[in-house]
């Protein structure tokens, strides 16, 4: 269908009487749907409330929601009365919690629309933490979704003009100051129809996401350009996905979905789970476009991916990657649907920025993959530049700068950083690198300050700011790296340290490190490496790239090694005292860490325990323990045998 609104307010109205609808899946068999008219009224309804508490056209809503359903309902509730919506991630740690203040802070005088049991979490880690009185103010301008007994009432809408902000997309890296992306609804629209026009969305596709909302990918990608299409969409939750990962293509199979996405990881976790299983009974032959984006593309795990699923119908020219980010309104590049993905294998020891990029006739130790991400769709225009922001030739690696109606004209309140990253002529700097050959887009790598880890940004000095809280830690005597070993599909995050001392005096500064960085961010440490000298250039600054490729060719193995034997004498020791319920305890979450077992007084986030692996451990102790642990109250009993006390203590209680 042709796309003739000019804002997403206009856009509902032209579709809110379409006979179409979003499926919310809570589980297998367990779905519910709700018609755009309904979507409708309810976004009015719950408009009412908002500007009962006072909202009006220009304030800030922070949406801090784990229900896909209430997010919807709000977000369009927000749009249609003129207020901004700012969505932030819930996440399942103080530092999420963190981020929603400071971004509060940002925003100045916001409001916030949540559920009661995470204000009195964000109340509580404020009071703990000192800010008590900043965030008495937040919570006078408080809806929780709780109260919202009646949408009878509707609100009055405010009509939006293209130029106006639609909503604000924060950074996704939860330790560094938040950025806030600004998009205006002409910079949406823009962006809905340059990836229409390309990928051909269209009233008789069927599509499926499990991304999270406070994602780009998630509600630019999979809400809004699926409904300005009239698509027949469905959303499952994140964390039903990370729980049960099989359950995504089975529902895919159950409603013939032919448009579904996922990163790398989500990928992984699919196979990981799946195992040497056979897929089973399903149908995939309908899918037509699977998304792939959000993180560095691996070929390996693409041909892995489709080789598995190929016995189910899923063909191989569905893969579908893709190329955006949030500064872009989400999509940058597509190529042409319907096409079997491209790739490349570039001499990984030749892509500095300005050099032409050696293509390797076949997979080698010194090879690259890369796929072709295609070219930049309608309303966009993409250029490979120097350092000094000059175009360069095809086939030479340079930064990515983009520049389009559906790109941000800059960060919530940020002039410095605007005026570092958009050029006078509107050149945004997206910090990724890449080259064009044969038409085709490429993306190499990050900017050297980036890492991409799960899907997400993080920078190198904010990891290094949480790691220095460990006792004895000094600015200067940390260095966080990301490092991709030869044949791996995905970064690792490696932490240096610097430490002259004993090799047993090393082993708490490093789990200490560990364990802050897990805790304050659900990001796993691969290792950490006991350096002797931190490599600066004469000014001072840190030369990460050195100590990673120390790292890769082998010259820490020797420490590693003494340190694998300390930590094995220390998981061998006596537990003491280990009840039958620490030893079922400790049988579940060796399960999972079946690479690295643990003893009873092992701190979960000292070992490094991912995101991922945490959900699938509370996820098995809740299939034996039903409702008795939270997961964020893992948290606070970070070790089996503290876990253990606890169940025990409620089940004495009666609890």
């Amino acid at each position: 269908m042709a796309l003739t609104a000019k804002t997403l307010n206009e856009l509902m109205e032209q579709n809110r009487r379409a006979p179409r609808s979003i499926t919310y899946h809570a589980g297998e068999n367990d779905s519910h749907a709700v018609g755009f008219a309904d979507l409708h009224q309810r976004a009015l309804g719950i408009l009412w409330h908002l500007q009962q508490l006072g909202a009006r056209p220009g304030d800030k809503l922070i949406l801090f929601l784990a229900s896909n359903e209430q997010f919807i309902d709000v977000f369009w509730a927000a749009v249609l009365g003129g207020i901004v919506p700012v969505p932030v991630a819930i996440g399942i740690s103080d530092e999420h919690r963190h981020k929603l203040l400071r971004i509060a802070r940002k925003l100045g005088r916001p409001f916030l629309y949540t559920d009661r049991r995470s204000l009195e979490r964000i109340e509580a880690f404020a009071n703990a933490s000192g800010e008590g009185e900043s965030f008495a103010g937040l919570k006078a301008r408080t809806f929780l979704v709780e109260n919202l007994q009646d949408i009878s009432k509707p609100g009055t809408p405010h009509p939006a003009k293209p130029e106006d902000t639609a909503f604000i997309q924060f950074s996704s890296g939860s330790t560094s100051e938040p950025k806030g992306v600004v998009l205006t609804h002409a910079n949406l629209i823009a962006n809905i129809d340059g990836s229409t026009q390309v990928a051909g969305f269209n009233e008789n596709d069927v599509s499926l996401s499990w991304m999270p909302l406070t994602h780009d990918m998630g509600l630019i990608g999979f809400h809004l350009v699926m409904f300005a299409n009239r698509v027949h969409s469905h959303l499952m939750p994140t964390e039903l996905f990370v729980r049960r990962p099989l359950l995504w293509l089975s529902i895919a199979s159950q409603i013939r979905c032919t448009i579904t996405c996922s990163p790398n990881f989500g990928y992984r976790h699919y196979l990981k789970v799946l195992g040497d299983r056979s897929p089973g009974n399903l149908d995939l032959s309908s899918i037509r476009l699977l998304f792939n984006g959000a993180e560095p593309i691996s070929v390996e795990l693409c041909e892995e991916f489709l080789a598995r699923l190929a016995s189910v119908g899923l063909r191989h020219d569905a893969m579908y990657p893709v190329y955006g980010l949030a500064e872009a309104s989400l999509a940058v590049s597509f190529p042409p649907p319907g096409r079997p993905y491209r790739a490349t294998y570039l001499n990984r020891h030749k892509l500095a920025v300005g050099t032409e990029a050696e293509v390797l006739d076949s997979p080698s130790r010194d090879a690259l993959g890369l796929v072709s991400v295609g070219t930049a769709i309608p309303h966009t225009e993409l250029r490979i530049a120097g350092d000094d922001g000059q175009a360069l030739p095809d086939g030479r690696v340079g930064h990515i700068l983009i520049r389009g109606g559906n790109v941000t004209q800059g960060y919530y309140e940020e002039p410095e950083v605007n005026a570092a990253t958009i050029s006078a002529d509107g050149w945004l700097r997206t910090g990724d690198l890449g080259l064009v050959s044969g038409g085709e887009t490429y993306i190499t790598g990050r900017a050297k300050e980036i890492l991409f880890v799960n899907g997400q940004n993080y920078y190198p000095h904010d990891l290094e700011s949480v790691a220095q809280r460990a006792k004895g830690m000094e600015l200067g005597k940390v260095v966080v790296a990301g490092v991709r070993p030869p044949g791996a599909e995905t970064d690792q995050l490696i932490v240096f340290l610097l430490h002259r001392g004993e090799m047993a005096d090393f082993v708490p500064v490093a789990a200490e490190a560990a364990r802050l960085i897990n805790e304050h961010t659900g990001l796993e440490v691969a290792e950490v490496v006991p350096v002797k000298r931190i490599p600066k250039t004469t000014s001072g600054k840190v030369q990460r790239h050195l100590l990673e490729e120390e790292y890769l060719n082998g010259a820490f193995q020797a420490e590693l090694g003494e340190l694998a034997l300390l930590r094995g004498a220390q998981a061998a020791s006596p537990a003491g005292g280990a009840d039958a319920l620490q030893t079922q305890l400790l049988r579940i979450c060796n399960s999972v860490l079946s690479t690295r077992p643990i003893g009873a007084n092992d701190n979960l986030f000292e070992i490094g325990v991912s995101s991922l692996k945490l959900i699938e451990i509370h996820e098995l102790i809740d299939k034996e323990f039903p409702g008795q642990i939270d997961l964020t109250e893992i948290f606070d009993h970070p070790t089996v045998a503290d876990m253990a006390k606890f169940l025990s203590a409620k089940a004495a209680g009666g609890g």
